[in-house]
């Protein structure tokens, strides 16, 4: 990616926070080439779908794009966030994930992310029906895969797809980050 992509990345994000949706879209049609570009290149053997990887992370992109500093570069936060999400899907599987310490360092220097209290997380819930509560909990608060939750609650992918997406923006909606 060269300084004009990242550029216009960055464009489009600014143009999405404040409200251009289809700014939005198009940042998530190009962030979503990216990510699965970086999943595919970590994870080279079995056990680990990269596109479960990419919806996590734009979910994790969407729940947290206000904590972008649009005066830095989009590409290290958007990779950060890509790297955390191959990492934990190493870690539910059982496996150790080796990581340069170069990969990561920019996030050593950014600040704190907000913390969420368990009061919060279990308001946030409570506003949701129960089909996307089950869903959300599942994977936002229990760190289960896509593939886990939709066997676990008896639905396909897609299904659980639709309700985290959905279950995110009502929060988002509720708690006036949308």
């Amino acid at each position: 990616m060269d300084g004009k992509d990242e550029e216009e990345l960055a464009r489009l994000m600014r143009a999405a926070i404040a409200g251009d949706e289809r700014a939005y879209g198009e940042f998530l049609q190009r962030a979503s080439f990216l990510v699965r570009g970086l999943a595919r290149r970590k994870i080279t053997h079995g056990g680990i779908d990269p596109e479960d990887i990419v919806q996590e992370t734009l979910l994790a992109i969407h729940i947290k794009r206000h904590t972008w500093r649009s005066d830095q570069p989009i590409t290290p936060w958007l990779y950060a966030i890509a790297r955390y999400k191959i990492i934990d899907a190493f870690r539910r599987g059982g496996r150790r994930i080796e990581i340069e310490i170069g990969e990561i360092a920019e996030i050593f220097a950014a600040p704190e992310p907000e913390t969420v209290s368990e009061r919060e997380i279990g308001r946030a819930l409570s506003t949701l029906a129960p089909g996307q509560r089950s869903v959300v909990a599942a994977i936002s608060v229990n760190g289960r895969s896509i593939g886990e939750t939709a066997k676990s609650l008896n639905m396909s992918e897609t299904a659980v797809r639709v309700a985290l997406h959905r279950g995110l923006a009502a929060i988002a909606r509720r708690f006036g980050r949308n």
